[in-house]
């Protein structure tokens, strides 16, 4: 099994870090049009790797077969990915269902947060929960993502976050709709700031081959809500 390498790009978004084959997607301040929409609730991402080859094994290795040692390799690749220039207050991982965590045994973003709280001196809290269990986001299209997760969490302790600058921690970022949905619940609550850290996170600058097809992705991303 190869070393998971860390994702590269020449062009990046400077809010969400979505790499680009090239600046067109980009303004003047380098955020691309999810950005500019406003369609990110979370001000700012980072990953350690793309979500691929043996990254993504050693993610579901954890994930779906449970081998929960995994969690301490993972977590000192989301420690190489660290905001170290953020001020943060503490760290939220993002919540499973209750069923879903007690299907699965554990949470793996809570597993990765502790990790990740050991290393940094950071607290984990966990003002989030899920109002409702959701279908799995694998194989949805980006505008069923969103409306899958759309409002299935909420802040169980408003006064927790108010004010507060908030590392939210998960394994994979895909279309940034869990993000989005659970920055958009502790904004509502009055955190002051989100940032967003995950291990891996989809990389589509390849997808059809060009650049102009990856350029008609984030179009039309924008065009469905995601």
């Amino acid at each position: 099994m190869q070393e998971p390498e860390p994702l590269e790009a020449e062009f990046f978004c400077t809010s969400c870090r979505t790499p680009f084959l090239n600046s067109f997607p980009l303004d003047s301040e380098g955020r691309c049009a999810l950005c500019r929409s406003g369609l990110r609730a979370f001000d700012a991402a980072y990953s350690f790797g793309a979500y691929g080859g043996t990254l993504r094994e050693l993610i579901h290795l954890l994930k779906y077969e449970g081998i929960q040692p995994l969690a301490l390799p993972l977590g000192r690749l989301l420690l190489r990915s660290f905001p170290r220039d953020e001020a943060l207050d503490f760290i939220v991982p993002v919540p499973l269902h209750w069923r879903r965590r007690w299907k699965r045994g554990f949470n793996q973003s809570e597993l990765l947060a502790g990790v990740l709280a050991g290393a940094t001196g950071i607290t984990v809290r966990r003002p989030l929960g899920r109002t409702h269990a959701t279908a799995t986001q694998a194989g949805l299209s980006n505008s069923e993502r969103r409306r899958n997760v759309a409002r299935a969490f909420h802040c169980r302790r408003p006064e927790m976050v108010s004010g507060k600058r908030i590392l939210l921690v998960d394994d994979v970022m895909t279309t940034g709709s869990t993000a989005t949905a659970c920055a958009t619940a502790l904004k509502r609550a009055g955190a002051a700031r989100v940032v967003l850290l995950t291990v891996a996170r989809a990389d589509r600058r390849f997808a059809g081959g060009a650049s102009g097809a990856a350029d008609s992705m984030v179009r039309g991303n924008v065009r469905n809500g995601e």
